[in-house]
């Protein structure tokens, strides 16, 4: 079977998402002689307006419910039509795996974009983040919609670097006026400095770094506090200090941490024990991975206090 580009919209109920679809049917440049399948998840207050489509051979599916999200039904609706490209205006209350799972093998992600109505999305995330991050974690670009200026750009941009660093951010204002987020997202810590110190509230930005951006850090020293984990299955002499990390909320909490080489310089280590390590960072195999990996040497090692908020945030 030929690959199926699929065009995935992303966001809440009249956040924007069927006036742009509608808008870039209505492009004549989008026309290149392929069938479009159009499958609409959600019905908001704006419809479509097919007879203003600027390409041909557009068939308009309504999904009502989550359960006809399945292979079987996306396959079939693929034949049917000879879909050869698909555009899904997807509901904001079903979870992005549904729509994966479902997809049917020769079917392709071309495009993810997210929008959000800037007027309720802080409301959205203080209530609802797991659906909040899961329409940001793999998106290509966010959209806030119908945004104002005394709306203040970092808090919306915060939210967003806190799940993924990937997308491209838009703000659009009310007339149609549109920006690209500039904002820089340097650091909270100074990587270049002698000792790289990562203060408690910075742990989970430093923990995702060094995994996306190991090479930066190798042969550097870092002091950072964290919580023991100590195992038999773990390398004589050597411990796991991390902290346990929230991404989304408190159903993804999970411990990470880093393989740490202590070098005799502390005995009597418990898992759950608060320390604080002065650490020169390498890069080798440890059974703590079972893969190569960041492996801390200490140089300095002791006990301390558990940090005022146990879990470790991006926000």
């Amino acid at each position: 079977m030929e690959d199926v580009s699929v065009y995935l919209f992303l966001g809440f109920l009249d956040s924007g998402k069927t006036k742009f679809i509608q808008e870039t049917l209505e492009d004549k440049r989008m026309e290149n002689g392929e069938n479009t399948l159009l499958l609409i998840c959600e019905e908001g207050e704006e419809e479509y307006s097919p007879d203003k489509f600027g390409i041909n051979n557009v068939a308009a599916v309504t999904l009502e419910d989550a359960s006809e999200l399945t292979e079987e039904n996306l396959r079939r609706l693929s034949e049917k039509y000879g879909a050869q490209r698909v555009i899904v205006e997807y509901n904001g209350t079903w979870l992005l795996q549904q729509f994966f799972d479902a997809m049917p093998e020769n079917w392709i992600i071309n495009q993810m974009m997210t929008f959000f109505d800037a007027g309720t999305f802080l409301n959205y995330n203080a209530n609802m983040r797991q659906l909040v991050f899961d329409k940001i974690q793999m998106t290509q670009m966010v959209v806030f919609n119908r945004f104002k200026g005394e709306y203040e750009k970092q808090e919306f941009h915060k939210i967003v670097r806190g799940i993924s660093r990937r997308p491209d951010i838009v703000y659009e204002y009310i007339g149609g006026k549109a920006e690209f987020d500039e904002i820089e997202d340097p650091l909270p810590y100074d990587i270049n400095a002698p000792v790289i110190e990562i203060e408690d509230r910075d742990f989970a930005w430093f923990y995702r770094d060094m995994a996306e951006n190991t090479k930066n850090y190798i042969n550097k020293t870092v002091k950072f506090k964290g919580m023991a984990a100590v195992s038999k299955k773990v390398t004589k002499g050597y411990i796991v200090l991390g902290r346990h990390i929230m991404t989304c909320c408190e159903a993804d909490i999970a411990y990470d941490g880093f393989a740490v080489n202590c070098n005799n310089l502390l005995t009597g280590i418990e898992t759950r024990d608060w320390l604080t390590v002065t650490a020169k960072i390498g890069y080798e195999y440890n059974a703590v991975y079972r893969a190569e990996g960041p492996v801390l040497s200490a140089q300095r090692l002791e006990r301390a206090d558990p940090p005022e908020e146990i879990v470790a945030t991006y926000y």
